[in-house]
């Protein structure tokens, strides 16, 4: 028997993640984040290149090749580099590094159902110019190509358009922007850095309505809130496949109302009014650069990956408004996915191997097994009653009927920011107070967040108008059927919308059959999802860190594989 070929990927970044291939298939993956428990950890891999070595059961020994994703530019960046060091990966292992958007670009060809096809990324900023190991000079724009070397430093790669066919990848066209800090008291929408991202934008508006850094899912959770045409003016300007930022109308939004928290309820409807004229002007971006990259090379099948594919109304509005045909959404589109590319490269590109089609799972975690779930059990016995139960999912769903708020445990854990049926949060969509509840009571975040609905498969297109067949990442956003509105109210949002998971047998049996349950006791194939955790908390990922939260929060039961576990009844004696 031939020795298998493992890949190890890493990126090194904000939100960083580890993944381990085996003969071209993702066998283990993880994000810092869940580890540390600090929300988009990330750069030093140790934690997470452990997780996937121990959770395969090999050594470095066994590592063929590793691939990471480069992050230091010589003009910024010195703290991530310091960041790298003391790491456990040997030096003797050989190590290939690349630069973001191609492991972005990579993650999407590897994952897809596609052979050839186009690859949009599109993120705030990626790498220098200068540490680009993908760029040409026929795939800058004109007066990029005129750039002195001395000056790629200081250009960083925002939109890019590749090209995939007959197993080789070609630039089309990869647009940088300048690193340059603008004065927010001038321009309050000011991104941090680019002068031509769209998404340092969208970035730096919910900066300026949230007062954090990634808040981009809330702004678009605020959107539907707003009214059109109250903020006026183009925020891009769209020109010859290109996007720039118009700083002069930046520059007209009030600077003084930039977010204080406190503020935030008082001020609701301007910042609704913000946010829905950012989504807006930054969908009308988005959709001239899709079809102007089919203008310049026409494929009928096209990826889409960087943290701006994370944007779900976007996402949703693309098949109908662009020419390409056929869409794939990578799932963990931001920085967490970039190991999953560097894997991919390391296999496809410098191995040189065929692709393997991937089956469409995330859940790329370790499954916990019932001696350490029991061992992790004993530890809060005084506190948790159990029961071990092969009809976990009839009662489960028979709680969920009944209106109780359930946390649900199951397998490996999802790997990207979506919960999508392993490490969820589940609720009726029957009970409109529900979503109100768990959005205060339990996730302890705004009550305007709107939840997904997890759907089967074969009932989604009886329920919202999708354009696409699947959408199994929660990525695609879908209107719902007038009928249906006020029979599912806690998952439908304000402007109508539900952002989508459909659930299969094949891809996870346990929850598949645990909606299908649900349908047979209240006639309705789906159930609310969210994530596994709270506001500024990662998706929990052990035993351990699901059962704290339920005895810490007012979740109802959890369910680990199982295992249905409530809290301990307090008796006052």
């Amino acid at each position: 028997m031939s020795k298998s070929i493992y890949i190890l990927g890493t990126g090194l970044s904000h939100d960083g993640s580890s993944c381990l291939l085996k003969d071209g298939k993702i066998v283990v993956a993880i994000e810092k984040e869940r580890i540390s428990r600090k929300k988009h950890d990330g750069y030093n891999d140790n934690l997470t290149v452990k997780y996937c070595l121990d959770a395969e059961g090999i050594t470095f020994n066994d590592i063929s090749l590793v691939v990471e994703k480069n992050t230091v530019n010589m003009a910024h960046d010195a703290e991530a580099e310091e960041l790298k060091k003391n790491r456990i990966i040997p030096e003797d292992i050989p190590k290939v590094t690349i630069s973001h958007h191609l492991a972005h670009a990579y993650s999407a060809i590897g994952t897809s159902p596609f052979d050839d096809m186009g690859i949009v990324v599109m993120d705030g900023r990626g790498a220098s110019m200068d540490n680009c190991i993908d760029v040409t000079p026929e795939c800058l724009p004109d007066e990029l190509r005129r750039l002195e070397k001395k000056e790629y430093c200081h250009y960083f790669e925002n939109q890019s358009y590749y090209v995939y066919e007959n197993h080789k990848l070609k630039p089309i066209i990869k647009d940088y922007g300048k690193y340059e800090i603008k004065d927010r008291e001038i321009y309050p929408l000011a991104p941090n850095d680019m002068e031509n991202s769209i998404a340092e934008l969208y970035g730096g508006a919910s900066q300026y309505v949230f007062g954090s850094d990634f808040t981009e899912g809330k702004l678009m959770g605020l959107a539907p809130y707003g009214r059109d045409g109250v903020f006026k003016g183009d925020l891009f300007i769209l020109k010859n496949n290109r996007v720039f930022i118009n700083f002069d109308v930046v520059a007209k939004v009030n600077p003084k109302m930039s977010h204080k928290y406190v503020d935030f309820w008082d001020n609701f409807q301007y910042y609704a009014d913000l946010a829905k004229w950012v989504q807006k002007e930054s969908e009308k971006a988005i959709l001239y650069l899709f079809n102007s990259y089919y203008d310049m090379y026409p494929m009928k099948n096209v990826g889409y990956a960087g943290g701006l594919a994370l944007n779900a109304v976007t996402n949703g509005k693309l098949p109908k408004n662009t020419k390409f045909e056929n869409f794939y959404f990578q799932p963990a589109a931001g920085d967490n996915g970039l190991s999953i590319g560097c894997c991919y490269y390391g296999w496809l590109e410098v191995l040189n191997k065929e692709k393997v089609r991937h089956n469409n799972s995330t859940y790329f975690g370790k499954t916990y097994h019932d001696d350490e779930i029991e061992k992790t059990l004993k530890e809060y016995k005084d506190e948790i009653e159990v029961v071990k139960t092969a009809d976990y999912i009839g009662e489960t769903a028979k709680q969920i009927a009944d209106g109780k708020v359930i946390a649900w445990f199951q397998g490996g854990s999802e790997f990207g920011p979506r919960a999508l049926g392993h490490r969820s949060i589940l609720g009726s969509p029957q009970i409109l107070e529900m979503r109100d509840y768990i959005n205060r009571e339990i996730k302890l975040r705004e009550e305007f967040r709107p939840f997904a609905p997890s759907i089967l498969l074969e009932n989604v297109k009886d329920y919202f108008d999708l354009d696409f067949d699947t959408s199994y990442y929660m990525i695609l956003i879908g209107q719902t059927k007038e009928r249906w509105i006020e029979k599912i109210p806690s998952v439908v949002h304000v402007d109508k919308s539900a952002r989508i998971q459909t659930v299969t047998k094949e891809l996870t049996p346990s929850y598949y059959a645990l909606i299908d349950k649900f349908k047979e006791l209240t006639g309705f194939p789906l159930l609310i999802n969210t994530s596994f955790n709270n506001r500024g908390m990662p998706i929990v990922e052990t035993p351990k860190e699901a059962i704290e939260f339920l005895i810490q929060s007012k979740i109802d039961i959890l369910v680990i594989q199982d295992y249905i576990i409530k809290k301990t009844e307090r008796k006052i004696k």
